[in-house]
Order: C-alpha cells, then structure tokens, then sequence
C-alpha cells in the first residue's frame, strides 16, 4: 500500500481561510479506499458559529457524505492539534488515525491541555500522527497573526 500525505490539500484549506480572514486551519478527511471524502478550512467569522473549525466542517461534510454519524477506517488531516472540542467530535465519529501538523501549546486537545484521548471516559482513541509538515503550517499561522498586530 502507498502512503499519501493530504497535508498539502489541508495546508490550502488553511490558506484559503486565511485569505477569508479566518485564523488558517485547514482539514482534510480521507475514507478507508484513499480518497477524500471532506476538506474545510474555519469559518467561524464567515459562519458567525464558534464550532465552525475546519475538521467539524469537514466530519460533518464526511458523515453526511457516508450517510452516518460515524467515520470508522477514516484520516484525518489537520494543519494545527485539534482543540479539546475538535477532539472529542473526532473521538465521537470514530476517525481512525489522525494526522496534525503545528502543535497548540495554548489551546491543543491532544497532546497539549485536556488531553482528550487520555481521558478516562475517552470512548475512541485514533491513532494520532504528529508533526506533519509542522513548519509550513506554523508559518502560516505566525504570518497571518503577525498581519494582524
């Protein structure tokens, strides 16, 4: 099997929120097969909705895409660690692995803050890769911020 990273689609979600003026998070999710099923960048400017991150857009695109409330076998491809929110809808879709890009020392869910996947009533745990093309996704993010001073 071929390993295919969807980090650059998910980096142009993200771009493409910053051009919107919303902070640039981009997700990518990828069925079982290797296609994608769902991407998003935020929108919760534009959508006037504090839940509207990029991989709730995207989970919410995928499960009416698969016709189900959960996403077993299913990637996830983020530009930034989920939120503790962000996380705990991937735990309820049941998203196999997870792959992230910059880490969120300040406002993280995964490896950072609530820790999402190590809470005890924790009903899922996907498998989480991080790290992915960290750099470019910090630089974005650090750009778009510094815009903005």
């Amino acid at each position: 099997m071929n390993f295919t990273s969807h980090m650059p689609l998910a980096l142009a979600e993200a771009r493409a929120a910053a051009d919107r003026g919303e902070v640039p998070v981009g997700a990518v999710l990828v069925a079982p097969g290797g296609e994608v099923v769902a991407s998003a960048g935020n929108r919760t400017r534009e959508y006037r909705d504090p839940t509207a991150h990029a991989e709730i857009l995207a989970i919410r695109a995928a499960c009416i895409a698969a016709g189900s409330e959960r996403l077993p076998g299913h990637a996830l491809w983020v530009t930034l660690e989920p939120c503790p929110m962000c996380a705990a809808a991937i735990s309820a879709a049941r998203i196999e692995v997870l792959y992230y890009g910059a880490s969120d020392p300040r406002m993280g869910g995964v490896s950072h803050g609530a820790r999402v996947f190590d809470h005890p009533q924790c009903h899922h745990r996907p498998q989480i890769y991080e790290g992915i093309d960290a750099e470019a996704a910090r630089r974005l993010l650090q750009s778009f911020f510094q815009d903005r001073r």
